[in-house]
């Protein structure tokens, strides 16, 4: 009687886990939980968007590309910036200097990561004028690296931003 039920238990098992194993075969063609090309390129996307709204001077746009609770790491050690309220008061801060982005190439060489969470890296190279009374352009090559989050409406946003820079050109 024993042996019986040890012989049903184990069909019973195998039945289940070929019966699992043969619906997920069945499903959807990537894995679960992997990153698809269609969310690497909506990242790509985000960048671009971030990358344009800055060269149109649209501080909108630029805030746009973040989530709520963003957080940017400027270079050189300088305290996190939590929150979108703070990012736009740090680049965007009414009375401050005139500066306008004149350059901002960026590559994207690795996009990694899962369905709802990934990350981006790669260089950019950003030039800028700064007018206070006198007009003074600014260049600096860098590396940065994005955290990017998966909104519930299937758009990626940045959520952690972190950059560094080389030697800084002014002209």
């Amino acid at each position: 009687m024993q042996n019986q039920n040890t012989t049903r238990f184990l069909i019973a098992a195998l039945g289940f886990l070929l019966t699992a194993s043969l619906s997920t075969a069945s499903g959807s063609k990537t894995e679960p939980g992997k990153l698809t090309l269609d969310d690497e390129k909506a990242i790509k996307a985000t960048i671009e968007a971030y990358r344009s709204a800055w060269l149109a001077n649209d501080s909108k746009a630029v805030l746009r590309a973040f989530t709520d609770d963003a957080v940017v790491l400027p270079a050189h050690g300088a305290p996190a910036v939590v929150g979108i309220a703070a990012i736009e008061k740090y680049w965007f801060s009414p009375g401050g200097l005139s500066t306008t982005i004149t350059q901002l190439d960026i590559t994207v060489d690795q996009v990694s990561g899962n369905e709802t969470m990934a990350f981006a890296r790669g260089l950019d190279a950003v030039g800028w004028t700064v007018t206070d009374g006198t007009t003074h352009r600014h260049f600096h090559p860098g590396t940065y690296l994005n955290v990017m989050k998966k909104m519930s409406d299937g758009s990626w946003r940045i959520q952690v931003h972190m950059w560094d820079d080389g030697q800084e050109n002014v002209e």
